[in-house]
């Protein structure tokens, strides 16, 4: 039962450790080979970790060579634009000049069902608004609205708007994130003060936030 136990927390670990090298843009949106490699990694892992009988290097190494494989794919897909073609596809216009390329929709394998429900999803309902619509390699809509049915803009208007400056949380339930303190241009002293002001300590305070001209967001925490 403990064998069982540690070779599950060894295995686990080293999925978690697998999937952070493959990169933040693997786990948000992923590639038809970083699918393959996600799903070769889970069933990699389930073996060793039901069959104790198995060594655990034999687990190991098939998930270290598909980690390796992927990351100099990676490497070759950003250097190498035939890889990349290979590798991810190319993007599919669904939607040209505002008709429907019927012809990209099937060898792209969407149905019309499938395109207006995504559409949908991006707010637009009425087809006739959109001038273009791309499939991404990922399996994304991109849409572009044609002129009368973009959003107005502040440009649009006339008027000039601030750029808006990134913000940092300083305090997060409870907790001090010193990296985003130090660049958010803020000592320790300081944000001691600024919390004396406010009458509240640090293990009070929900969320914090500051942008670089010193607009800042404050949530104490609610009273259990």
């Amino acid at each position: 039962m403990n064998i069982t136990l540690i070779r599950t927390v060894l295995l686990y670990s080293l999925l978690i450790f697998t999937v952070r090298m493959m990169g933040k843009r693997q786990v948000a949106e992923m590639e038809p080979a970083e699918f393959v490699v996600t799903m070769l990694l889970a069933n990699l892992a389930s073996v060793p970790m039901q069959d104790n009988g198995l060594p655990l290097i034999s687990g190991l190494v098939p998930i270290f060579t598909v980690l390796s494989l992927e990351l100099i794919l990676a490497v070759l897909s950003m250097r190498f634009l035939p890889v990349r073609r290979l590798l991810c596809g190319l993007p599919a216009v669904l939607i040209r000049d505002g008709e429907i390329d019927q012809r990209a929709l099937g060898q792209s394998r969407v149905s019309l069902d499938e395109l207006t429900q995504k559409l949908r999803e991006k707010d637009v309902f009425d087809l006739r608004a959109v001038k273009y619509a791309i499939l991404e390699t990922d399996g994304e809509l991109s849409v572009m609205l044609c002129g009368a049915h973009k959003p107005v803009t502040v440009q649009d208007c006339g008027f000039e708007a601030k750029d808006a400056k990134l913000p940092y949380t300083l305090i997060s339930d409870g907790v001090i994130l010193r990296h985003n303190l130090k660049e958010a241009g803020y000592s320790l002293e300081q944000l001691k003060k600024e919390l004396q002001s406010r009458g509240c300590r640090v293990r009070d305070v929900f969320l914090m936030t500051t942008d670089q001209v010193k607009t800042q967001a404050f949530v104490r925490k609610e009273k259990p």
